[in-house]
């Protein structure tokens, strides 16, 4: 682990400047390396921003997170720990709803694809591997305080939008745009989990990974039409859908805002591809067939982007890349069915002129023969 003495001697006195205005983030450490632990014990203490409070294993931080009168504001948890390893001491945080959406950041040896899947399946907010730089955890950790604060907010805005659900007896709505959170769907990362899951594949070089766009069809019209309720389980089918047919190959997918998810998967072969755009929409109608709702939804698959990439900055462009993609698709699927509508009106214009002119035809002819008639009625006489 590299500190650089006077980079940490000068964040520590711009940080007890920032202690005095913001009270300190309370942290547990939890890792059975005792070493670890009083090393980054004295180390975030030293910086004034942290209260730091450690555990030598799952059992232990239990007994110490029980009997906090406040939860703590961010976990660092080691993976590899005998009986109750981090994986399983995430997951067991989660079930509680003190701890539901607490920055979780794993800090581990462990760089295997699968255990990095394992931690964000089971919850975890950000994953970082060892030997790191005390700087860096420095800034995730200062990314995971500016998470608690938007989530307090959220929170203090989500309870006056009940109590005013309550009192007008309306749905709480939400933008388009807002990359609202799927829960209770397998493999489903929230909006920042899921771009630092991308970023710690590119970190552990994993190449091979392959992310695809998925969005909902009329989405600005739905969202119009449906009500939030309505949408939000729209949406939910879709993510849900996602997930069954991905689950062989343990994809992990997002939803981004504006009817729109990512996928991402391992390998090019793995990867959600557009011919599987009617088995999608077949499960999706299988899922919305159990509530009858009054609309059909239907998703489009766009074109799979390699996310090969040796910086965050590459790996968050492939993002954005498979989601211009999917607009893309979706804007020429829109253009097709226009023009499809625009051909019939097209070929039944010339049957409705040849028509008029062959009943003008027939006239002229009855005309002619009514002429002909009275011409040989007059030369008999």
């Amino acid at each position: 682990m590299s500190v650089s003495t006077g980079k940490l001697s000068n964040s520590r006195d711009g940080s007890a400047r920032s202690s005095r205005q913001s009270p300190k983030m309370r942290v547990l450490v939890v890792d059975d390396e005792l070493s670890i632990l009083e090393l980054l014990k004295t180390a975030l203490n030293a910086l004034g921003d942290y209260d730091v409070s450690i555990a030598s294993s799952g059992a232990s931080a239990l007994k110490l997170v029980n009997a906090q009168k406040k939860p703590f504001d961010c976990l660092l948890l080691d993976i590899q720990m005998p009986q109750m390893n981090g994986v399983s001491l995430c997951q067991e945080l989660r079930q509680r709803s003190d701890y539901r959406d607490t920055p979780i950041i794993m800090l581990t040896a462990m760089s295997e694809k699968k255990y990095v899947d394992q931690a964000f399946v089971a919850g975890a907010t950000d994953y970082v591997t060892k030997p790191f730089d005390l700087l860096e955890l420095r800034s995730r950790l200062g990314t995971a305080r500016k998470l608690v604060q938007e989530h307090a907010r959220a929170a203090d805005s989500l309870a006056v939008a009940r109590k005013l659900k309550e009192e007008l007896d309306t749905n709480l709505q939400f933008s388009l745009d807002d990359p609202i959170a799927i829960e209770g769907v397998e493999r489903a990362l929230g909006y920042g989990e899921f771009e630092n899951y991308v970023t710690q594949l590119s970190r552990g070089h994993r190449f091979n990974s392959f992310v695809t766009g998925v969005k909902l069809d009329n989405a600005k019209q739905l969202h119009a039409d449906l009500s939030s309720s309505d949408f939000r389980d729209a949406l939910h089918d879709i993510a849900n859908a996602i997930s069954k047919l991905t689950k062989a190959e343990e994809s992990m997918l997002s939803y981004r805002g504006n009817g729109t998810f990512l996928c991402i998967s391992y390998g090019k072969k793995n990867a959600l591809q557009t011919n599987c755009e009617t088995q999608l929409n077949q499960l999706i109608g299988t899922l919305q067939s159990r509530r009858k709702p009054d609309h059909k939804i239907r998703a489009i698959i766009g074109e799979s982007v390699s996310t090969r990439a040796l910086t965050k900055f590459g790996a968050l462009y492939s993002l954005n890349k498979a989601l211009e993609l999917v607009d893309t698709r979706d804007l020429h699927a829109k253009e097709v069915v226009a023009f499809s509508k625009r051909l019939p009106q097209d070929r039944v214009r010339p049957n409705v002129q040849v028509q008029k002119e062959r009943r003008a035809y027939e006239m002229v002819l009855q005309q002619l023969l009514k002429e002909e008639r009275s011409l040989g009625g007059r030369s008999q006489a």
